[in-house]
């Protein structure tokens, strides 16, 4: 069991972290164009589209989806984890 928690774990911190490359590199527009980026954005923005619905960009410019995916996300693994250590 111990094994499989480090893997959720492990999986719910690379997303996380996906998302923060995801965040910062869209503050660099040369930096979207990349490969690299694109590969981050298709990965994290259909699951940051989700809260993009219910949290409208301020002054359309200020996205703060992000701050609600990350807590979903935590809650999500949090969830997860509680629920197999009760099997």
């Amino acid at each position: 069991m111990g094994y499989v928690i480090y893997t959720i774990r492990l999986l719910f911190t690379v997303y996380s972290l996906m998302l923060v490359i995801r965040i910062f590199g869209s503050w660099f527009p040369s930096f979207q164009q990349s490969s690299f980026f694109r590969f981050f954005a298709h990965y994290t923005d259909p699951y940051l589209n989700i809260f993009r619905r219910f949290i409208p960009p301020i002054g359309g410019v200020l996205d703060l989806s992000p701050i609600l995916g990350f807590f979903v996300l935590q809650f999500l693994e949090w969830i997860l984890i509680r629920l197999l250590l009760m099997i």
